[in-house]
């Protein structure tokens, strides 16, 4: 049995579910008489998203038929799936899904703010799968801060290690860390081909460094997992730290990753880098992440 084949019942089964817990007054229908059906039934709901009653129930049967995203958009709606559950109904139907469909990024809330900054001495971070860097503590602020790419908008960690030059690159061994961190951004584009934000993003990266259009053109896999980098900084030289990365409920394709130091050389240049922060920055200044353009 192919992918298609195994996705078509999961989707049928999906939709059942979906419409079984909406009731007609959710939708602003009156409730009618006889109703066996627990939440709406088929044809309601192809009334609703505009959509032939025989195509949704093909739909819904796993029948292998074709969905738009704009049809897909509709029976979400109707179904009032919230972002995670409507980026699964595009997956198993095998449509690209657009997160920008949902409108800005999704913020991240004060508790996983909080969470970040109580790791402190350790970096810390939220990156989604493309590495875009959604939140830091100052730790992090400390050891990655370029200002070489405060021009780009979104920071993006990918981004900056590529297009800076490489004597202001945080990480030492660029030819060995960049191809995993490549490797595991394609990890998770197979969920996400043929949307505008990605593939631009790649194109303008490709466009912008040779290095990276080259790595991306191999096709290596890897997924997410604790590795020991090297970093360097002009004040406190060459740092040895352990990543890892934990998910975050609620955040589908984002997560943490800390940095925990390997030896003592590191924490002790990770106390050099608190001490010239508390120098330059008064306490009520506050650096957030859209002055952050690095990260791995």
């Amino acid at each position: 049995m192919n992918t298609t084949q195994r996705r078509r019942p999961e989707l049928a089964a999906f939709l059942r579910s979906r419409r079984a817990r909406v009731t007609p007054s959710d939708v602003g229908m009156p409730p009618g008489l006889r109703r066996r059906t627990p939440g709406l039934r088929r044809e309601e709901v192809a009334q609703l998203s505009g959509v032939g009653v025989t195509w949704y129930t093909w739909l819904e049967q796993g029948r292998p038929i074709n969905a738009s995203a704009q049809v897909l958009d509709a029976v979400a709606r109707t179904l009032r799936l919230d972002q995670p559950e409507r980026e699964h109904l595009y997956h198993l139907a095998e449509v690209p899904y657009e997160p920008e469909r949902e409108g800005p990024a999704q913020p991240v809330s004060e508790e996983i703010q909080g969470i970040i900054d109580a790791l402190d001495p350790r970096p810390a971070a939220v990156y989604n799968s493309r590495y875009d860097i959604l939140a830091t503590n100052p730790p992090y602020r400390d050891l990655f801060f370029v200002p070489q790419t405060l021009h780009i908008g979104v920071p993006n960690a990918l981004w900056t290690l590529f297009t800076v030059p490489e004597p202001n690159c945080p990480v030492v061994f660029r030819d060995s860390e960049l191809p995993l961190m490549v490797a595991t951004m394609r990890s998770s584009y197979g969920r996400h081909v043929g949307e505008p934000a990605w593939e631009d993003f790649i194109r303008r990266l490709s466009g912008a460094s040779a290095y990276f259009a080259e790595l991306w053109a191999g096709g290596d896999v890897v997924p997410p997992g604790p590795r020991v980098k090297t970093f360097r900084h002009e004040a406190a030289g060459e740092l040895h730290m352990t990543s890892v990365s934990l998910s975050i409920n609620g955040m589908p394709e984002c997560r943490i990753v800390a940095y925990t130091p390997e030896d003592e050389e590191a924490r002790r240049g990770l106390a050099v880098l608190r001490d010239r922060r508390e120098k330059l920055w008064p306490p009520s200044h506050s650096l957030n992440a859209e002055a952050i353009g690095a990260g791995t």
